[in-house]
């Protein structure tokens, strides 16, 4: 068992304390949060050991989880991964792009490995259909939440729609080529809602909603390739894949025809491949223990994870012009 800490206890982090106690692939050492109020409190409700220094908590681990505010991802990474640490970071990998350089040169310095919580990447929707996604060429994304005051400090491409660019750069076997983007702020003195349209070199083209200022919460993703339209609910966890082949000469009562202006005829199948459920925060620490300790690569890596940071700044870059 790996033995780690958590660098930040504020939601997310009381999530990953619980997570990695019941994980049988750690040893929780315990955390450190700046609040030591917060500190204190959480450590005499759940048990969890309270350091009152960062150096003391990375000295007396093995892996580092960073689960601080974004602003100090970079320096949280630094100090762990110049002591030797591992280090699994929230997303975003960092609060600029130069930033997240420094940390993959630096774990590639120090002969450590990193992962960065893009935590969709585990879920067991997207999972069950990632096979299926072959050279997709439109895909269309929503990501809309209701309003949380908690995490408009951001705009909210770096907030919810990275999820949707990192999952679209995984699949997407080829470079950005052009990004175009609007965003406006409603609440918040950054953008509430945006949309982008992303295209690739090979002629994929994606264009990304989000919107935490919605009257309801929704995570899906539509993906278009030749023959087959695979649909992924990431909120619900459910995914439809409908696909298309040649029909049969002679057709069954209830096949789905259609035939297209040239007389092609198409047979239509609907699917709902099998969604095995799963706690995909628990997913992600496992498999980066399991990257450690068998010296492969992680699942979403800190060069992915930086691809994604950057597109998502292009992103942002579109709306100040």
């Amino acid at each position: 068992m790996l033995k780690v800490g958590v660098l930040g206890a504020g939601h997310l982090g009381k999530i990953h304390l619980r997570l990695l106690q019941q994980s049988d692939k750690y040893e929780l050492v315990g955390f450190y949060d700046e609040n030591q109020e917060n500190a204190e409190r959480i450590s005499k409700e759940f048990g969890y050991k309270n350091f009152n220094t960062i150096a003391k908590l990375i000295h007396a681990v093995d892996v580092i989880d960073i689960v601080t505010p974004t602003l100090s991802h970079y320096k949280c990474a630094k100090v762990a991964i110049k002591s030797g640490k591992h280090i699994f970071i929230e997303k975003p990998i960092a609060n600029t792009v130069e930033e997240a350089e420094e940390i993959i040169a630096l774990a590639n310095e120090y002969n450590v490995k990193g992962q960065v919580g893009h935590v969709e990447r585990f879920n067991p929707a997207f999972i069950a259909t990632k096979n299926m996604i072959e050279n997709p060429m439109f895909i269309e994304t929503h990501r809309l939440a209701e309003f949380n005051p908690r995490g408009t400090d951001v705009p909210v491409v770096l907030d919810l729609m990275i999820h949707d660019i990192d999952a679209i750069l995984s699949v997407v076997n080829s470079k950005v080529k052009n990004i175009n983007a609007s965003g406006v702020s409603v609440i918040s003195e950054t953008p509430d809602i945006a949309n982008a349209r992303i295209e690739f070199e090979n002629g994929c083209v994606a264009n990304l909603t989000a919107s935490r200022i919605s009257m309801k919460n929704m995570r899906k993703t539509r993906f278009f390739q030749k023959d087959a339209y695979i649909s992924v609910d990431f909120l619900e966890k459910k995914c439809e894949v409908v696909r298309m082949k040649d029909a049969p000469e002679v057709p069954g009562d209830f096949d789905m025809i259609l035939q297209n202006a040239e007389g092609v005829k198409k047979q239509i199948y609907f699917t709902n491949p099998d969604v095995e459920q799963n706690n995909a925060i628990l997913d992600e620490l496992n498999s980066f223990a399991d990257a450690i300790n068998n010296d492969t690569t992680p699942v979403v890596t800190l060069e992915q994870a930086t691809d994604a940071l950057r597109v998502a700044y292009q992103i942002i870059d579109c709306f100040k012009k």
